[in-house]
């Protein structure tokens, strides 16, 4: 019997952070998640603390106080001197509740639907290639059939849409469109962004009865009820009101290539010449080897839809083939990005 070589030593050509980062990030994260349910942040807007404080106020032990704040720390979320913890700009600005830009209600949603992310969860999600979002049923029909889930879902995301909403405007020239069409439009954060933005700019929010009824309550709120009306509608099945902006923000995602391409020529066939379409979302390079982010949000819209994260590229193929043209892809605001096309 022959002698097996010895083994020599094997040096990798680079480190193993790559791993441990997968590793770190089931874990890590999820502090973020448990200090926001904790109530860690608003507990902070009261004034910076020590560690005994937090710890008597949330009624938890050190060792777990430590991992959580130490984390949220670590991410940029609180800052720790003189050996109390104090909230960052960051977390002023996104994790307490009377901002403007308030991130919570869309963190709560995960939280309360976390089992969607679970490896489990995912891992059937990529075996099958059905969400698993209730109970792995369809999330728009849920909607439909129960108003107060989708209230409550519009509601949610109407803060995070107003960040975003308050950027993209300064991305694309609005000024020679008259009136915009916010198609699927949710609490009509978009519409009344780039109504705030541009004065003579005229807005309607298509979506379905019971989140309208939600997209008044903010139109109101901003006073602008004589700029910008609903319009209940199926986007599918029912024809869109007359545009020459027509607006489509994190829905492309929601859905496969060929239903996109469907609302990409319904479009173009409804409005005249002149007419602008925009797609607002999370895109990926052309080549789809990054960034991270539209790779995770593909991987959010397994467990939740049956889309996926589209690159710049393809949406602007799709335009092309709709039969628009000029197309363009311009960044928006952190991982957002805007695809356009005119009907010319």
């Amino acid at each position: 019997m022959a002698l097996q070589p010895p083994l020599k030593p094997h040096q990798p050509r680079g480190d193993d952070r790559p791993l441990w980062d997968a590793v770190f990030a089931v874990y890590g994260y999820p502090a973020l998640l448990i200090a926001h349910r904790l109530k860690v942040f608003p507990l902070l807007e009261q004034g910076a603390r020590t560690l005994p404080e937090i710890c008597t106020a949330l009624n938890i032990k050190r060792r777990p106080a430590v991992a959580m704040l130490s984390a949220a720390t670590a991410l940029g979320f609180l800052s720790l001197h003189d050996e109390r913890y104090s909230l960052t700009s960051l977390a002023e600005d996104y994790l307490l509740e009377k901002s403007p830009s308030y991130f919570g209600f869309f963190w709560d949603m995960m939280i309360d639907n976390s089992e969607v992310f679970s490896y489990a969860s995912l891992e059937r999600a990529v075996l099958t290639d059905v969400p698993q979002a209730y109970g792995g049923g369809d999330i728009y029909k849920s909607h439909e059939e129960q108003a107060e889930l989708a209230r409550k879902f519009t509601r949610g995301m109407h803060s995070i849409s107003m960040t975003l909403a308050s950027a993209w405007p300064e991305a694309v020239d609005l000024s020679g469109h008259r009136r915009m069409l916010d198609i699927g439009g949710g609490s009509g954060a978009h519409t009344i962004g780039a109504a705030l933005k541009v004065p003579h700019l005229q807005g309607v929010v298509l979506d379905l009865e019971p989140i309208c009824e939600v997209a008044q309550e903010f139109i109101a709120k901003y006073g602008l009820r004589d700029r910008i009306k609903t319009h209940v509608a199926d986007m599918w099945n029912d024809p869109f009101p007359e545009a020459d902006l027509h607006f489509y923000s994190n829905i492309f995602h929601d859905w496969p290539l060929e239903k996109c391409k469907v609302l990409a020529e319904k479009s173009f066939a409804s409005m005249g010449s002149g007419g602008r379409i925009i797609i607002h979302d999370v895109i990926y390079n052309d080549e789809k080897t990054g960034p991270f982010a539209p790779a995770a949000y593909s991987m959010l819209m397994m467990g939740w839809t049956e889309g996926e994260s589209y690159s710049g590229r393809e949406l602007s193929t799709m335009l092309k083939y709709a039969g628009f043209q000029d197309t363009h892809v311009y960044p928006a605001f952190g991982y957002y990005s805007v695809v356009t096309g005119v009907k010319l």
